[in-house]
């Protein structure tokens, strides 16, 4: 049968996220939200055409493919028409424009941004023929095309906001966590490029049994923190003993920078993502704004470096008619 389709235009938004949160490699995420109120994240229009389209703008527009067949979005485009054709939905065309405001390989979920602004802003165009849960199949299977393997934990928080935790089950792939609303988020994004690819090379292959114990036991006495409401303990807990140890060598001022950090009060310091964006978290906002301008002066590498102080997004991604 047609698609019943909505002829009115969608703008579809999607936050940066910063994945792994530090203590949860592969499995924690969090959506960010800039304090100012600048857009920190792709954006997507989509409207009625008689064939499919693809535009792209934006300040990091340059930095993608040139040939629109070889952006994500084309593909994000036919794998959602192809799903809804499985279910008995012949969709009508559409073009997209996507607003490219988020870094590639910023360690911000920059891929991941783009491809859920795409596919929720496709569901709400076309009547939401998807529920919450087969989205994020879809958005972990595009988002994992880029990475080379399916990880929900810049997808997850992206669609979700809020604060992730990956179950990875067939009918609950992640799990929004309790926040404490007044921590603030600085993150500092140097300009540099650190490709995903290249920042899982640079890990060993196994892991010691003392990390692995480290590593489960924070993870579990973070979520029981969180939900417990004890910050003191849950800050605790903030520490990389997967990733950062090996991947800091990849970003030129780390050290300086979380030493600053912490000095200055910082309840927790680490690599978003990949990296070589840092995220520095504190309960104080004067403490904020102190790191966000030592991480601008200091951390930034060139003129497409940025900082801003964040709380974390409760909404994820959106789609609206204009």
């Amino acid at each position: 049968m047609a698609g019943s389709m909505s002829k009115a235009p969608v703008r579809a938004y999607a936050p940066a996220s910063i994945g792994n949160v530090s203590l949860g490699f592969d499995l924690l995420g969090a959506a960010l939200k800039p304090l100012d109120g600048s857009l920190l994240g792709d954006e997507v229009e989509i409207r009625p055409a008689t064939a499919f389209s693809l535009g792209v703008k934006g300040a990091f527009a340059h930095k993608l493919p040139t040939r629109a067949e070889d952006n994500i979005l084309t593909q994000c485009y036919h794998h959602y028409h192809e799903k809804a054709r499985e279910q008995g939905h012949e969709l009508e065309p559409c073009s997209m424009l996507l607003y490219k405001n988020l870094p590639i390989g910023s360690g911000l979920g920059s891929s991941a941004s783009s491809v859920v602004a795409a596919l929720d802003g496709l569901n709400a165009f076309y009547g939401e023929h998807f529920n919450q849960q087969q989205m994020l199949l879809m958005m972990g299977e595009l988002e994992g095309q880029i990475s080379g393997s399916v990880h929900y934990d810049n997808v997850a928080p992206c669609y979700l906001g809020g604060l992730v935790l990956m179950a990875e089950q067939a009918d609950r792939i992640a799990l929004n966590l309790p926040v404490f609303d007044d921590w603030y988020w600085v993150a500092c994004y140097s300009g540099i490029k650190v490709s995903t690819a290249e920042a899982r090379r640079i890990l060993p292959q196994q892991v010691g049994l003392a990390d692995t114990l480290t590593f489960g036991r924070q993870l579990g006495v973070f979520v029981h923190a969180l939900h417990s409401g004890d910050r003191k303990l849950a800050a605790a807990m903030m520490q990389d003993v997967i990733a950062e140890p090996y991947r800091k060598a990849l970003l030129p001022g780390f050290d300086d920078a979380r030493s600053f950090s912490m000095q200055e009060g910082a309840l927790a310091f680490g690599i978003s993502g990949s990296g070589p964006t840092v995220f520095a978290v504190t309960d104080n906002l004067a403490t904020a704004e102190k790191i966000n301008q030592w991480l601008s002066t200091h951390y930034i590498q060139n003129s497409d470096g940025f900082s801003h102080i964040c709380q974390l997004d409760p909404q994820g991604s959106t789609a609206n008619k204009v």
